[in-house]
């Protein structure tokens, strides 16, 4: 595949954004889809073998190492959009928004053909990924396995309503069109102080997440911009896409290809599946761990995904905050997803599922309990919930930590251990700032 697409690709239909509702319905989706695809490059990427004792050569561990760098690339740029997407929430007034459907999501979730799995890096994994991300217009088959489930229209389903509806966007692409043109439309109709109705303070925008496109989207231009840098990271520029994920994904799976046809017997990847501790309600069949030891470090790493979850919650929320204090949740989501989940990830896929799986290794399954535990709404409770869940963690990563095998999460005890100290140092601040306050004077006659 070139580097540019020539034809002009056919045009698909344009999505309809007639009320605010609808504009947040979609902008919803648009998390999901950011939040899910990262969950997704995330398995992939913690689902690589690791050196040469698990069959590779120095040069195929030269090549695995430069996919992982790209795919961690890909992951980080994933999680910019995700905060640019939130953004757009918070202007237009919305909460933020970071749930979404437990893995395997299914087409019926989001329009046919688009489903998220956990798949282990691969040619099917490059193949899916390619597909998710492939430019508006261009007509592409996804991997094996993803056929497309399609869904029934209601026979009522025409004409204008009070609540939003799920529409047929085909790419990423096309949806991000869609919001943009929704937000034109409504700010040509009602004017851009009635469509930008959230307050600046609480816009994303700190140099600690190291992402110099974050920006604060307060009108129609900023958040086009917003859009403009997703669209062109994710499936490139229009007619040209080679520095895009889709261009890099392309490029892996090249990659890959040749590397395999001068070995044929070169695996990169692990032969990890997404396993369960226990199946969430809105999962109906799965492969559950039976080994103790991958069972407590597979809900160590839930635990984390959840507390990450929660810490960004609570950061793009920016209700009662300091700048000093909302710099310390930035600070310890990215070292959460840095430095403690990065590192947690390799070492649960090397980790046997059970005796009913011989030779599986555990994948991460980035469970969702229930969706609403992620937003802490009260700034004293939120903090203390915070540092509970850090302490619970760290003493449970310490603890595994002395089992066989797994001395790699002593260093990410201490790394939790710091973050919780933090945490702490601040939570008390807070509670004392807010006892001053909320202080009742004494109104008795001397």
């Amino acid at each position: 595949m070139s580097g540019n697409v020539t034809s002009d690709p056919p045009a698909e239909p344009a999505l309809r954004v007639d009320t605010r509702e609808e504009l947040v319905y979609l902008l919803g989706q648009a998390c999901e889809i950011e939040h899910g695809l990262m969950c997704e490059y995330l398995y992939a990427q913690f689902s690589l073998k690791r050196g040469p004792d698990e069959g590779l050569t120095d040069g195929q561990l030269a090549r695995v190492q430069a996919w992982e760098k790209a795919l961690i690339s890909v992951i980080k740029q994933e999680m910019l959009h995700l905060a640019l997407a939130t953004n757009i929430l918070t202007a237009i007034g919305a909460a933020p928004h970071f749930e979404r459907p437990n893995f395997p999501i299914l087409s019926r979730w989001y329009p046919p053909g688009v489903q998220i799995a956990l798949v282990p890096f691969g040619e099917r994994a490059l193949r899916h990924f390619i597909y998710l991300e492939r430019p508006e217009g261009m007509a592409l088959d996804d991997a094996a396995g993803f056929a497309a489930a399609r869904h029934a229209q209601p026979l009522t389903a025409g004409g204008a309503g009070l609540v939003a509806v799920p529409e047929q966007w085909q790419t990423v692409g096309h949806l991000y069109r869609g919001i943009e043109a929704g937000l034109a439309s409504l700010c040509a109709r009602y004017g851009e102080d009635a469509v930008f109705i959230g307050p600046a303070r609480a816009q994303a925008v700190t140099g600690i997440f190291e992402w110099p496109e974050l920006l604060a989207v307060t009108d129609l231009a900023s958040a086009r911009q917003a859009i403009e840098t997703i669209v062109e990271q994710g499936e490139g520029a229009r007619g040209d896409w080679i520095k895009s994920h889709f261009g890099t994904f392309v490029g892996i799976l090249e990659d890959l290809m040749a590397e395999q046809a001068a070995d044929p017997g070169f695996t990169p990847a692990r032969p990890v599946e997404p396993a369960f501790v226990r199946l969430p309600p809105d999962v109906e069949a799965g492969t559950l761990i039976e080994d103790p030891a991958t069972a407590q470090v597979a809900d160590l790493a839930n635990g984390l995904y959840e507390v990450t979850l929660q810490v960004l919650s609570r950061y793009y929320i920016h209700h009662g905050e300091t700048a000093a204090e909302s710099n310390t949740l930035a600070r310890t989501a990215k070292h959460l997803m840095n430095h403690v989940m990065r590192d947690l990830g390799p070492v649960l896929t090397a980790l046997p599922v059970g005796p009913s799986h011989p030779g599986q290794t555990a994948g991460p399954t980035f469970d969702i309990a229930r969706p609403a535990i992620f937003l802490l709404p009260h700034q004293d409770a939120a903090w203390k919930i915070i540092n509970e869940r850090l302490d619970a963690l760290q003493r449970a990563c310490a603890s595994l930590s002395q089992q066989a095998g797994l001395s790699a999460l002593a260093p990410l005890t201490e790394k939790l251990q710091s973050m919780s100290q933090d945490i702490a140092a601040h939570a008390s601040k807070t509670a004392s700032r807010r006892q001053r306050q909320h202080a009742v004077p004494d109104r008795r006659e001397p």
